[in-house]
């Protein structure tokens, strides 16, 4: 029994240290965020993930963060309401993690939620539309836009 007793107390003591180990090497690399109500945030969605914010040929080329947004209430110690457009089909509640504080009064230019349609499809803009020709394929024509405006025959 003692020698079952030792054995038991060594695991935990092992145990014990194991834990805390691995805690300071999380605790490392962590950083203490908090908000408060009015603050402007940029906001970070996983594409891949969230197929209902923008389809592209290769997510994980896409952007990171979203435009900046105000935050409009504070939900938990972690969590938090955003104000978002009207427009958005995204829940408002956001993870600290998802968030980045802006800094400064510098404005970025980063790129706006796409504006989804009532069936669920990305509704398409076009930027700008610089020129276009008239190409022949086969018994079909069609337009083809440049962008630096010159006409290739």
């Amino acid at each position: 029994m003692r020698s079952r007793d030792f054995i038991l107390a060594l695991v935990r003591e092992n145990l014990q240290e194991a834990q805390v180990r691995m805690k300071y090497y999380i605790d490392k690399k962590r950083t203490q965020r908090e908000y408060s109500v009015g603050d402007w945030v940029y906001l970070r969605l996983q594409l891949y993930r969230q197929m209902s914010i923008a389809v592209r040929r290769n997510l994980k080329l896409s952007p990171i963060y979203f435009r900046t947004f105000q935050i409009i209430q504070r939900i938990e110690k972690v969590a938090y309401k955003l104000n978002l457009p009207e427009k958005s089909k995204i829940y408002p509640v956001f993870h600290i993690s998802c968030l980045k504080k802006k800094l400064g009064a510098k404005v970025n230019r980063t790129p706006k939620l796409p504006s989804i349609m009532e069936d669920d499809t990305l509704a398409p803009e076009p930027e700008k539309v610089l020129e276009r020709r008239l190409k022949r394929k086969g018994n079909r024509v069609g337009a083809e836009l440049f962008k630096d405006g010159t006409e290739h025959i």
